[in-house]
């Protein structure tokens, strides 16, 4: 888990923003702002789920956010206050996976999923392992989770079938790690970056699973080494977002954008983020990636920020 801190909440004045390109757009913020939060888009909304508030308590929030009308709305609340939990959408409901609850260090192996006809949340079969700060995505329906903390954690590796409501173990991660960054790109699983042993121990490695082998496969690395990043699928690519651990930041944050092409295993570095930032997640709708809430500083500085790459 992260060397989280609390403290006061971040002056929008200190959020020092990069120049400004074509491609990235700043949205309204959150409206209750937070970072090591799940994210997830459904019914072309994107929905912000949990993470610490300013103060450095653990929120059960859900926001939803209309790309037609820039705002925000809160929806049911999470049945289980959550930081450092992940979200993905599968037929029609949004569900988070995992996390860490407002007693600190101890992760759940819960997963809840939402149904937005009924505005109501209901659980579902737990994870193997408890885990927070892990990361999932999508291949074919099911939902592949990947490493998270604690340390014994880091390799763990399964799948969840939403239609039978179950889990199957899966061949551990290669690499251990946390705050890694995950989705899933045609037919294939991608667990990206990440770290182990503490902010300091970031990586840059990028694994493939794949469903019909049942195996992993070391890709190209990313070009930034980096934990507590964002990750999104969009146009058959990874894209791969912010982070902390940099030693060459004074707030020790990343801004770099970094995309990769699984045809030619092979990256691109995009326009940097508006905002450095870390603690975020990312979903894509209608070629725009959404990056709601998120840190301005390592460790802890819940900033109110919400930025957006539209692709070219």
């Amino acid at each position: 888990m992260s060397s989280c801190i609390p403290r006061a909440g971040v002056a929008p004045s200190a959020i020092v923003r990069s120049a400004t390109t074509q491609q990235w757009v700043e949205l309204a913020p959150l409206g209750e702002p937070r970072q090591e939060v799940a994210v997830a888009e459904l019914g072309g909304r994107i929905y912000v789920v949990g993470g610490f508030r300013r103060d450095g308590s653990t929120s059960d929030a859900v926001e939803v956010y209309d790309p037609a009308t820039d705002s925000w709305a809160f929806a049911a609340p999470l049945p289980l206050a959550l930081n450092h939990a992940t979200a993905a959408t599968v037929n029609g409901r949004v569900f988070v996976v995992g996390g860490h609850p407002p007693s600190g260090a101890a992760a759940v192996d819960t997963v809840f999923a939402y149904d937005p006809a009924a505005n109501r949340w209901e659980s579902r079969a737990p994870m193997p392992t408890a885990r927070g700060a892990l990361a999932i995505g999508v291949v074919e329906g099911k939902i592949y989770a990947a490493g998270g903390s604690p340390d014994p954690r880091e390799r763990d590796f399964a799948v969840y079938d939403p239609a039978a409501d179950a889990w199957t173990v899966l061949p551990p991660m290669p690499t251990p790690r946390n705050h890694l960054a995950a989705a899933g790109v045609n037919g294939r699983f991608y667990a990206v970056g990440g770290r182990s042993g503490g902010i300091g121990g970031i990586t840059a490695i990028l694994e493939e699973y794949d469903p019909a082998t049942g195996s992993w496969t070391s890709r190209a690395s990313m070009p930034t080494a980096r934990g507590g990043i964002a990750a999104a699928a969009a146009n058959g690519r990874l894209f791969v977002f912010g982070g902390e651990g940099n030693r060459n930041h004074p707030m020790g944050v990343f801004e770099q954008a970094e995309a990769y092409d699984p045809a030619a295993d092979s990256w691109q570095s995009l326009s940097p983020m508006l905002i450095p930032a870390h603690g975020i997640s990312a979903t894509a709708l209608n070629n725009v990636i959404y990056i709601p809430g998120g840190a301005i500083i390592e460790g802890f500085g819940v900033a109110p920020i919400h930025q957006a790459l539209r692709l070219e």
